[in-house]
């Protein structure tokens, strides 16, 4: 079976686009535009990998992904966001949280070498 990717997002457009280009890939992808969404999500079919918004609609991102780490704590996390960080605070911060941190402009080239680094697709013999 395909790894499975969870993606948070409010903004359907960024969904869609990564579902539909992570799909095309091989990966098996389930969305959510909310935290509420996110975490029914996450509970009844866990990912290999999550990739999440900062700010939501519902909710604060961050404190969704640490909510679910803590009972998940498994899967690595991208946080795709359009919010700036300093790489300095992000290193100190973030990354005790998340397993790498993205800007939402980011060229679809480097999000799937990102994805592929931390979830490898299956290959056939």
């Amino acid at each position: 079976m395909n790894n499975h990717i969870l993606i948070i997002d409010d903004e359907a457009n960024i969904r869609d686009l990564l579902s539909r280009f992570l799909s095309g890939i091989g990966y098996r992808v389930t969305s959510a535009s909310s935290v509420s969404e996110a975490l029914r999500a996450a509970r009844r079919e866990p990912p290999d990998l999550m990739i999440s918004d900062l700010q939501l609609e519902d909710g604060d991102g961050l404190a969704m992904i640490a909510q679910l780490k803590s009972e998940l704590p498994q899967f690595p996390v991208i946080l795709l966001t359009g919010v700036l960080f300093d790489r300095e605070a992000v290193d100190k911060v973030l990354n005790n949280i998340v397993s790498c941190y993205l800007e939402k402009t980011s060229p679809l080239s480097k999000i799937q070498e990102t994805v592929q680094s931390l979830l490898p697709l299956p290959t056939e013999d």
